[in-house]
C-alpha cells in the first residue's frame, strides 16, 4: 500500500519531553510502510520553522515535527500559506496541540497515523505582527518567573502547579485595556489569556466551549480577586455555574493594552512586552489528524 506521504522530513527537538529511542521507532515504522524519511535536529528557538522551510524548498510531502508545543508553533509558522499539512509526533511535557488534533500520545501509534491518515483537518492560526500562534497568547508572567525548562524535565505536568502559587503572588497587577472587535473592556488583572487551542496535556481546557476552528478568539482575564480564580476553575472544569462567564468574551480581533506593561507568550515563547494585536485567521493550519 502506498504511504499518505512518500518523502517525509521529521524535525526533532532534542531537549523534549521524557528519553526514549526516538529514530528506533521511526524507522520501524517508516520502513514497513516505505516511507522515504530524514531527520534534522534543533537547538535553538527558529531552527524548526528554518529547518522545515528549506525541507519543503526540496520538495518533501510532508514536515512533522517531533517535540512539544513550541516545536509545533515553530513549524505552523513554516507551512501556513502553502500547500503542505504538517505533522506531529507529541514529544513535550504537556503537548497540549497533539492533544486538540488527536493525535495518539504513543511515538509509534503517531508515526503509524502519519503513513496511513488520509484526513487533513484544517485549523484557525492567529496574527500576531508577523508570526502565527496556534494556541494561546497571554500577557503576564516576567521572564524570570517562567516555569522553567528544567523543572518541566523532572516534573512533567506537575512543574506548572509547583510555579503557579510563586507567579500569583509576585505577579504584578495591571490595568488592562482590552479591544475586542471595536469594543473597549477595562479590567484590572494579573493575567490575559488569547486563546485558539486550549486543550491542556491532560486532556483538560483552560476555556470554556472552545473549538479551534470556530473562527473565533476566547479571551479573559485572572486576577487576584477571589470571583475572577472562580470563574476561571469553572471554565477550567467546565463547571455549569453562573459565574463560569465573566471575566471572558470571544472575538476576532483583540488588542492588550497593559499599564504597567506585561511580558508577552505566545505558544510558550517569550514574544516582548505589551500592547500586542492578535487576529485570528479562519483555516489557515492544514494538520495530518486522524
Amino acid at each position: 500500500m502506498t504511504p499518505s506521504y512518500p518523502k517525509v522530513h521529521v524535525i526533532i527537538n532534542p531537549a523534549s519531553g521524557p528519553n526514549r529511542p526516538i529514530l528506533n521507532t521511526l524507522n520501524d515504522v517508516f520502513r514497513k510502510h516505505g516511507v522515504d524519511w530524514d531527520v534534522s535536529i534543533t537547538k535553538r528557538y527558529g531552527d524548526a520553522t528554518r529547518q522545515a522551510k528549506d525541507a519543503i524548498a526540496r520538495g518533501v510531502d510532508l514536515v512533522v515535527g517531533y517535540g512539544g508545543d513550541g516545536t509545533q508553533h515553530e513549524l505552523a509558522n513554516a507551512v501556513i500559506g502553502t500547500s503542505m499539512p504538517m505533522g506531529i509526533l507529541p514529544g513535550g511535557t504537556g503537548n497540549g496541540f497533539a492533544r486538540e488534533i488527536g493525535i495518539p500520545k504513543e511515538l509509534d501509534a503517531a508515526v503509524e497515523l502519519l503513513c496511513t491518515s488520509q484526513t487533513v483537518r484544517q485549523v484557525d492560526a492567529v496574527l500576531v505582527g508577523n508570526e502565527y500562534f496556534i494556541q494561546r497568547l497571554y500577557a503576564g508572567i516576567p521572564p524570570e518567573s517562567q516555569t522553567s525548562r528544567d523543572l518541566k524535565e523532572r516534573y512533567g505536568l506537575l512543574a506548572y502547579a509547583i510555579t503557579l502559587p510563586k507567579q500569583v503572588l509576585g505577579a504584578t497587577e495591571s490595568e488592562y485595556r482590552i479591544t475586542i472587535d471595536g469594543r473597549i473592556t477595562n479590567v484590572s488583572g494579573i493575567k490575559c489569556y488569547i486563546v485558539n487551542s486550549g486543550k491542556t496535556g491532560t486532556g483538560l481546557s483552560i476555556d470554556v466551549d472552545f473549538s479551534a476552528s470556530d473562527g473565533f478568539l476566547d479571551v479573559f482575564v485572572v486576577s487576584r480577586k477571589p470571583l475572577s480564580i472562580m470563574s476561571a476553575q469553572a471554565r477550567f472544569f467546565r463547571l455549569p455555574t453562573w459565574d463560569a462567564g465573566l471575566y471572558y468574551w470571544r472575538g476576532r480581533e483583540v488588542t492588550i493594552e497593559a499599564e504597567p506593561e506585561q511580558a508577552i507568550w505566545m505558544d510558550g515563547e517569550y514574544h516582548g512586552s505589551s500592547p500586542v494585536t492578535a487576529k485570528i485567521k479562519p483555516g489557515a493550519l492544514a494538520v495530518v489528524a486522524p
